[in-house]
């Protein structure tokens, strides 16, 4: 019996697992298979067992910024579990050590009752550790590359982990150098020491700010599209009249519009539709091709975007 025969018969590598309650849209259908990996030995055995058997895979973090498509993932999906979820401070270093699986506003919030100070912006992004540092996620003026030291990474086609310092990471504006296999198993970020409660009260005004500039309350996956150099994507769709635009069940926010909203009957294609016409409208007039900061699995050439390229 092969390694991934026996992950299977054992339990750690599930069949037909729901995808959508995963993600903030709620949509999707299930993975073919689907691990959650509670540690990294576990981990390490179930990417080595998917890449012997010639498996698609894919790790998640906690689906804020994920699209599943309606008909799901034909491979395997993994989740990082209670292993990578540890906080370990550093008072004399002034670091934190943080798994990948940490939630970014957990985070924020235990690095406020240690009374350091730093993270707050993390309060207000949906996301883990994991994320962070593959997007170099940011938010109220911040971003992961302002505060992040290094991070532990697993390259499943040698089976190696290796320690890679900010400038090793190729951090840049939502993205970084990381390649799509290779995984976040945790990182380190500076802090400095500040007053519990002004650290508390930066964050409740970057929440503030977030509740009165962004739709609260609505199946999302945040910002839809990158900022275009010197611009705004949510400008750009507001000035074309798109605000309130809609496909099926999915439609461009009227709070926002770099946020699309789905209601309760929509589907990941309609997302998906919605995004490749906005995207194309704003091309066609423009001629700025905006790049989709969510991420799409099991839908059918979603890399290359149509209206990525040079204007005819």
């Amino acid at each position: 019996m092969d390694s991934w025969t026996e992950l299977v018969a054992e339990g750690r590598i599930r069949p037909n697992v729901e995808l959508a309650p995963l993600t903030t849209y709620k949509l999707g259908g299930p993975a073919r298979f689907f691990c959650e990996a509670d540690t990294p030995q576990l981990l390490r055995a179930v990417v080595a067992a998917a890449r012997t058997a010639e498996i698609d895979q894919v790790v998640i973090g906690r689906g804020s910024n994920l699209v599943v498509s309606d008909q799901g993932y034909r491979g395997l999906v993994i989740r990082l579990g209670a292993g990578f979820r540890q906080i370990e401070p550093d008072r004399e270093a002034l670091r934190v050590r943080a798994g990948a699986a940490v939630s970014l506003p957990v985070l924020a919030r235990r690095m406020a009752v240690e009374g350091w100070s730093g993270l707050e912006f993390y309060v207000g992004i949906p996301g883990t550790v994991g994320g962070a540092v593959r997007m170099n996620a940011g938010f109220y003026g911040t971003e992961t590359v302002d505060v992040i030291c290094s991070a532990s990474i697993l390259d499943p086609a040698n089976d190696v982990v290796s320690e890679r310092g900010r400038n090793r990471l190729g951090l840049g504006y939502r993205t970084s150098g990381l390649r799509p296999e290779e995984v976040v198993l945790e990182a380190t970020f500076s802090v400095r020491e500040g007053e519990p409660e002004k650290i508390t009260a930066r964050m409740r005004e970057a929440i503030r700010w977030r509740r009165d500039h962004q739709p609260g309350g609505t199946l999302n996956a945040g910002s839809v599209f990158r900022n275009p150099p010197g611009d705004s994507a949510g400008r750009i769709i507001d000035s074309l009249g798109l605000k309130g635009f809609r496909l099926g069940g999915a439609y461009v926010s009227s709070k926002h519009a770099n946020f699309f909203v789905v209601d309760p009957v929509g589907t990941a294609q309609d997302v998906y539709d919605l995004v490749q016409e906005v995207g194309q409208r704003v091309f066609d007039s423009t001629g700025i091709g905006l790049v989709p900061e969510v991420r799409f699995i099991g839908f059918p050439s979603v890399s290359a975007p149509p209206y990525i390229g040079d204007r005819n």
